[in-house]
């Protein structure tokens, strides 16, 4: 059995928990099941034992279209790209609404079952107009058109979960709750002290760690206005 994961982070360039969950998850498939992935970059190598290819921007496609439509196009450009190339996969799994062009038509052109896994949801992040302008209506159409036409929806969360059946048409049979997996022999505590020391951060006070970007999803305005109630 063959896997095509598509997704648009992949090392080396990864930026953020989905790019960080499709390596480990690639890590993990590859001692089950064959495993190829087509990504967004230029990445044209084995890693892990997975066939892995990137896809870089299709300017010429472009045009002059301001930053936030440039960006909805040049996924959908990268999507046909992927799906431009055969496919002897399988199943599709594709990781955010960057990849949903691609996994759509591989679905469609190759007949293959497509699987989404949900990492977040366009319609909980509105201050995604901020950042796409009218691009986000593109980001929000192809991910209801994915999450409806696919075979199997994966939720990391029942709360992921909740929010899939609440907002959009996938039947109960389709969707699963597979929550994040932790690798404990790379994450675990950690009694070293010289991140506090680097940091001018004393030992022995306590303090709240927040690893994130500095975006206004993450919510670290929400944070920071808690930490005045700390003692």
């Amino acid at each position: 059995m063959k896997t095509l994961i598509l997704t648009r982070e992949f090392p080396p360039h990864v930026y953020g928990g989905a790019g960080v969950h499709v390596e480990h998850l690639v890590r993990e498939l590859r001692a089950l099941v064959d495993v190829e992935v087509r990504c967004f970059g230029d990445q044209d190598a084995a890693s892990g034992g997975a066939a892995v290819r990137g896809y870089g921007p299709v300017d010429a496609l472009l045009g002059a279209a301001q930053a936030g439509v440039r960006s909805a196009l040049d996924a959908a450009a990268r999507g046909v790209a992927v799906a431009g190339d055969p496919v002897d996969a399988d199943v599709l799994h594709c990781h955010t609404w960057y990849s949903f062009m691609a996994g759509l038509l591989c679905k469609l052109l190759y007949g293959r079952p497509l699987v989404v896994t949900v990492h977040s949801l366009e319609p909980l992040r509105p201050w995604k107009r901020d950042q796409l302008g009218r691009g986000y209506d593109y980001s929000s159409w192809v991910e209801r058109t994915a999450l409806e036409a696919a075979d199997a929806v994966i939720a990391v969360s029942r709360a992921t979960a909740r929010d899939v059946r609440r907002l959009f048409a996938v039947p109960a049979e389709r969707l699963v709750v597979v929550p994040n997996g932790i690798d404990v022999s790379e994450y675990r505590p950690d009694g070293g002290a010289e991140a506090l020391d680097a940091h001018g951060i004393p030992g022995d006070l306590p303090y709240v760690l927040f690893v994130g970007r500095l975006t206004r999803q993450k919510g670290i305005e929400h944070l920071l206005r808690a930490a005045r109630l700390l003692e």
